[in-house]
């Protein structure tokens, strides 16, 4: 484990991982892929009921008067990944696979973390309650916004996920999280007191579901459609996404005159992408020939991104310590 900090390797990455090859070794099939996909559905339904449970109205409330930071947030979320996936898109078919090309705009529509993007708000010394606002708002939004910008970029497409998926988010997603809304004031001290448990429930849901995913799409063929090259290409273009996305609202933060605080909490909050809401969402708004391939996108950025940042984050620390000369604007 000490080696794996040291290399800013996060150790649930390496379990999603292990799933995959898991997978690929002894995928799911008939009566049993059945009861687990039945199982999997439960699994995300009691996913977003926690992540209902345990974020406090009054945290999502708390921040709200710092409007200007979070409209730059949400267009980076929602607005910058987008243009920047469609804009990639245009040179996708000569470089991927329409799977990955589809992951990559995919990933360009998910909500930002809430974790990883607070803590990292915090290691640099950030506006912690604006990123957990932020963080938070993005989150409930993504529930409509995600699968919105899904059908209007991706409909057209072949194989795209049609208007008519898109209310399964209604019944599998944001049933459970408003429910989990509705109790939260019962259950939420309960939840923060065995804090550990909710995480191992929450991890063990989105490990779930990729077994599932990919577990179906290799009895369709995936790694027999996918080369290496295919692969290193995705990982480039993940990379020049992010480094994209990180320039982008450091001059945007500097430029609309955001303190140095206010600046991390952008940087941190506008350049994330959710593993916990993506990967659910992928498997509700896809079919199962689709979603092993279009979640890996997802799943390599979300390593390149807390490798990233948490340098990022160190950078920013010693900073404000006057530690290390600030960034050029």
């Amino acid at each position: 484990m000490t080696l794996l900090k040291r290399l800013n390797i996060d150790s649930y990455v390496l379990m999603l991982l292990a799933t995959v090859f898991l997978a690929s070794l002894l995928p799911v099939r008939g009566e049993a892929a059945e009861a687990f996909s039945l199982a999997t559905k439960l699994a995300i339904a009691l996913l977003f009921f926690l992540h209902g449970a345990k974020l406090s109205p009054r945290t999502v409330l708390k921040g709200m008067i710092h409007w200007r930071l979070h409209l730059v947030v949400f267009a980076s979320t929602f607005v910058l990944f987008p243009i920047l996936g469609l804009l990639l898109g245009l040179l996708a078919p000569t470089l991927l696979p329409p799977a990955l090309a589809m992951g990559i705009l995919f990933l360009c529509v998910l909500p930002s973390t809430i974790q990883s993007s607070i803590a990292f708000t915090s290691i640099a010394g950030g506006n912690v309650p604006a990123a957990i606002c932020s963080a938070s708002a993005s989150n409930i939004l993504g529930m409509f916004i995600t699968p919105l910008l899904v059908g209007l970029l991706m409909s057209a497409q072949a194989g795209g996920v049609s208007f008519d998926a898109l209310g399964a988010i209604l019944l599998q997603l944001l049933a459970p999280f408003l429910l989990g809304q509705v109790v939260q004031r019962w259950l939420g001290t309960w939840m923060v007191r065995h804090k550990r448990m909710v995480g191992l429930v929450d991890r063990s849901a989105i490990l779930m579901v990729v077994y599932m995913a990919f577990s179906e799409a290799i009895v369709a063929g995936l790694w027999e459609q996918l080369s290496l090259q295919a692969l290193a290409v995705m990982v480039v273009v993940d990379c020049v996404l992010l480094a994209a996305v990180l320039i982008i609202t450091t001059q945007a933060s500097r430029r609309l005159g955001f303190s140095q605080e206010d600046e991390i909490t952008i940087v941190f909050c506008g350049s994330k992408k959710s593993l916990s809401s993506g990967i659910p969402m992928g498997h509700v708004l896809f079919s199962a020939q689709q979603v092993g391939s279009i979640i890996l996108p997802l799943m390599l950025f979300h390593q390149i991104q807390l490798f990233v940042c948490a340098i990022l984050a160190r950078r920013y620390a010693r900073m404000r310590n006057g530690a290390v000369e600030p960034f050029s604007s």
